[in-house]
């Protein structure tokens, strides 16, 4: 038998994606590994459990993945899924770690070796594992669908024997991966599309797509490292989001796309520049997950503001086009784990100088080992060993003399521990990458 790989059926209910494709299933057999994926986990994207048999795939259960080798997952194993790997399994998913640095621990506790794909590095070798593109991508067109089911009009203008209707108007705030999707869906459903990036060269895309590119004067250029954007200037803030403010108050369609790796999503469009639009007015909020673009967007919901603007923040937009997502996220998979076998011997063989693995790495032997989450790991390790450990009754001490008489000495010590808790969040933010405010995509 041949090392076992398996895919398990995604425990969120809002997950509707599967980490494996019929065709990379038939690939990663020809590299000489055994398939278990388990039953039901590609039903909600269209792939029935016959068509990974048809292609050489076992079907199996939750307990498979005691055997397995390699897990291939859409998001990070829970606790109860670590409990069942055997020290060693490869883990390779979106790992979401930033702020989860407990769950990081944890999986090097569970002796797992585990890789982010999120952090897959932006050179051309790898662009055939870059799930941000791939599923960005997708997030994008999903925006302009959803927001034309929210619009309770037309967005092409039509000419009819009763009258025009006149096209909608479509801004799009972050000129990335998704955002240049949801530019080009939205021209192609026939609506007036506008954009904005603080990055120069987004221009030239916007503009190659049919869409007017604004951007104020006052920022130059804010091109940073990877594709992202540096951070903005008090006074580029203040010059961008005017020149926003404006702009706003004229649009039917907003869908902001600002992802910052590892921070809260930066806010772009304030609750004023919301009451500026006109009713019935729609705002898609990609970023929702990481607190969101939009002051006033709920993850999850669809709310309505008192002047009638929908703000709509749909949690796990790839998800929804979950049958596409898939064989889009299954192929930078495959992609990626090829690069880590022996095509001869066909057995596992990870090459630790590979500058892939170096990057896309969180934890293995024991140890967290990405640079960016070593420090970190080991307190949140004892945070959790300690909030998980029984409670020892105090000691009795023998009861004083006199009565107490001083209240405000407890005040005090509640009041101490306040600044303590701030400190301890005040690190936790520490150590983060540069804030991109350009669609968090290239």
């Amino acid at each position: 038998m041949g090392q076992c790989i398996f895919v398990p059926k995604e425990i969120d209910v809002t997950e509707g994606r599967v980490a494996a494709s019929p065709d990379t299933v038939k690939r990663l057999a020809g590299l000489g590994f055994d398939v278990v994926v388990e039953a039901g986990a590609g039903t909600r994207s269209r792939i029935v459990d016959s068509e990974f048999e048809k292609a050489g795939a076992k079907i199996g259960k939750t307990a498979d993945a005691g055997k397995a080798d390699v897990v291939l997952k859409l998001r990070r194993p829970t606790a109860a899924e670590l409990k069942t790997y055997k020290k060693g399994t490869l883990v390779i998913a979106t790992m979401d770690p930033y702020g989860n640095e407990g769950d990081v621990a944890a999986m090097a506790d569970a002796g797992v070796t585990a890789f982010a794909m999120e952090f897959m590095p932006r050179i051309t070798r790898a662009q055939s594992m870059d799930i941000l593109s791939s599923q960005a991508n997708l997030a994008g067109y999903r925006a302009v669908i959803d927001a034309a089911a929210e619009f309770d009009r037309a967005l092409p203008m039509m000419m009819t024997a009763a009258g025009t209707v006149p096209a909608a108007k479509v801004f799009v705030m972050g000129a990335g991966v998704a955002g240049l999707q949801a530019i080009a869906t939205a021209r192609r459903l026939g609506a007036v599309v506008t954009a904005t990036d603080v990055r120069a060269a987004a221009g030239e895309q916007v503009q190659s797509l049919g869409a007017k590119f604004i951007m104020t004067e006052a920022l130059k250029d804010a091109s940073g490292e990877g594709g992202y954007a540096r951070e903005l200037t008090d006074d580029e803030k203040k010059a961008q989001a005017a020149l926003v403010a404006d702009h706003i108050a004229k649009q039917d369609i907003v869908i902001t796309t600002a992802l910052i790796p590892g921070r809260p999503a930066p806010k772009l469009v304030s609750a004023d520049m919301v009451k500026s639009m006109k009713p019935g007015s729609v705002i898609i909020d990609l970023a929702v997950e990481r607190g969101g673009n939009v002051e006033g967007a709920k993850a999850g919901e669809v709310v309505t503001t008192a002047n009638g603007v929908k703000i709509v923040g749909h949690l796990n937009v790839p998800g929804r086009v979950a049958a596409s997502a898939s064989l889009l996220y299954a192929k930078n998979l495959y992609t990626f784990l090829e690069t880590m076998v022996d095509k001869e011997k066909k057995v596992l063989a990870i090459n630790m100088d590979d500058e892939l693995v170096k990057a896309t790495m969180l934890t293995h032997e024991g140890k967290v080992v990405h640079p960016n989450f070593v420090d970190s790991a080991k307190p949140a390790a004892k945070a959790a060993t300690a909030k998980s450990a029984p409670k020892k009754p105090a000691a009795k001490k023998p009861a004083p003399k006199k009565p107490a008489t001083s209240k405000p000495a407890a005040k005090t010590a509640a009041a101490a521990k306040k600044p303590a808790a701030a400190s301890a969040s005040s690190k936790s933010s520490e150590a983060k990458p540069a804030a991109s405010e350009s669609g968090g995509e290239s």
